[in-house]
């Protein structure tokens, strides 16, 4: 089995990767807060983490991929507010729509996707946990986690308390012992709320994440191989994760953390305030699915990606590119009686280094194009050697799925190959009418 390596930012540094259980992964990725459209920015993670996912896989893990949904937020109250509907009604048609891109773009459904009101009784449960063992306390039906409590806070994104003060990068609260601490729990009287024996409220973000990684692996205390997300989310979000596992069961709560860089417009940040924030659904309608994906996989995941009207057409391209050469090699080998199912590639090992040393899929994508350049020149020849075209296909295929790109293909039956025979031996005589007749034919039946 090949070694991965990746860059775990607990210690900034590229890691030989071990699973806590020989031959599993458990990885959790961060996802959306479902108040409104997802756009391409919350899409990144979503194609980069399917791709170490299916990496995994493909290298014989057992994988268990868990991305959340947040669906109890400040963001969802208002604009749940603004639509004159209950939050639900809002949070069920945003992760719908979600769910929608998710597939448009290729990745895989997780395999599991829990909300935080699904687990509240969970979160409660860890909230009196922390304040019954001196590592959170309660100030006017709040609950605040104690920062003192955790001896290497900041082990994550640098940000020591000692830092935070200096800097002032921390908001004045009169009811907490300190600025630094971060609140567990929310008196409130807005939007949907728990009962609790604090007050009336809903839980805090960086507990959500903590609890139901805690509650689906119990078996493992709490502690996952990987958690993932944007570079936005390592401080304070993640950070706070770390220290509450801390508190809570003793562990970093992942061994690995891994952080994808931002999607920028045409070099500028994407943001409201700038009006250059583009819906994945907007994109997706324009480009294509696929073209969206190339184009993501085209930058490091963990380097900033730009996007622009150059960067998406030229991805999508490249895509029928691909899509061209898939399809003629499909026919070339099923019009000659090869069996494409049991077509196998070998010889991978050049694109795996790559996908291996913490997910070059710019390199990995060089050697695609570079498979698929060959495959050209090969089924080109008079008479090509049908066990290499064979072998070359199968490579791309293998290529193609470990990056997510669902690139279609002609799988022909035996009238569909009698057809095409006969097509091709009308165009070889000049028979232009009976050719052009059976070309539409082939066409009709998306064989070519």
């Amino acid at each position: 089995m090949h070694k991965i390596v990746l860059y775990s930012s607990l210690g900034n540094s590229l890691q030989e990767f071990v699973p806590i259980v020989p031959g599993k992964v458990s990885f959790y990725v961060c996802g959306p807060t479902v108040y409104n459209s997802p756009h391409i920015g919350n899409i990144r993670p979503v194609i980069v983490f399917d791709v170490w996912r299916r990496l995994f896989s493909a290298l014989g893990y057992e994988v268990t991929f868990v991305q959340n949904y947040t669906d109890v937020d400040d963001k969802i109250i208002n604009r749940a507010k603004e639509l004159g509907i209950p939050e639900k009604e809002l949070t069920d048609s945003v992760i719908k729509e979600f769910q929608d891109v998710v597939a448009k773009v290729g990745s895989l459904p997780p395999d599991e996707t829990p909300r935080p009101t699904v687990y509240m009784p969970q979160m409660i449960s860890y909230i009196d946990d922390l304040v019954k063992n001196g590592n959170a306390y309660v100030a006017n039906g709040d609950v605040y986690f104690r920062v003192s409590n955790v001896s290497d806070y900041g082990c994550l994104s640098g940000n020591t308390p000692e830092s935070l003060i200096s800097g002032a990068r921390i908001e004045v609260n009169s009811q907490k012992e300190s600025p630094l601490d971060f609140a567990l729990w929310k008196k409130t009287d807005e939007g949907i709320r728990w009962d609790t024996p604090w007050s009336q409220g809903r839980p805090g973000w960086h507990t959500e994440c903590c609890v139901m990684i805690n509650s689906l692996f119990s078996a493992q205390n709490g502690l996952i191989d990987i958690h993932g997300g944007g570079f936005d989310l390592k401080f304070p979000h993640h950070e706070n994760e770390i220290a509450q596992a801390e508190a809570h069961n003793g562990n970093h709560l992942a061994h690995y953390w891994l952080h994808n860089g931002f999607i920028n417009i045409n070099n500028e940040k994407m943001s409201k305030s700038l009006g250059n924030v583009l819906l994945a659904k907007d994109v997706i309608a324009m480009y294509g699915g696929m073209a969206l994906r190339l184009m993501t996989l085209n930058a490091h995941y963990r380097a900033p990606l730009s996007f622009s009207e150059e960067t998406i057409r030229e991805a999508d391209k490249n895509i029928k590119k691909i899509e061209s050469t898939m399809k003629t090699l499909a026919l070339k080998l099923q019009s000659s009686g090869v069996d494409l199912s049991a077509l196998q590639g070998g010889n991978e090992d050049a694109f795996l280094d790559e996908m291996c040393n913490d997910l070059n899929t710019p390199n990995a994508i060089t050697v695609l194009y570079a498979e698929v350049k060959t495959a050209n020149q090969m089924v080109r020849v008079p008479n090509p050697d049908l066990a290499a075209l064979g072998a070359s296909f199968a490579r791309i295929r293998d290529y193609l799925d470990i990056l997510g790109l669902a690139i279609p293909y002609p799988v022909l039956n035996e009238e569909d190959k009698a057809l095409y025979r006969e097509y091709l031996e009308a165009k070889s005589a000049k028979d232009f009418s009976r050719s052009d007749a059976l070309r539409a034919k082939l066409i009709d039946k998306k064989i070519l």
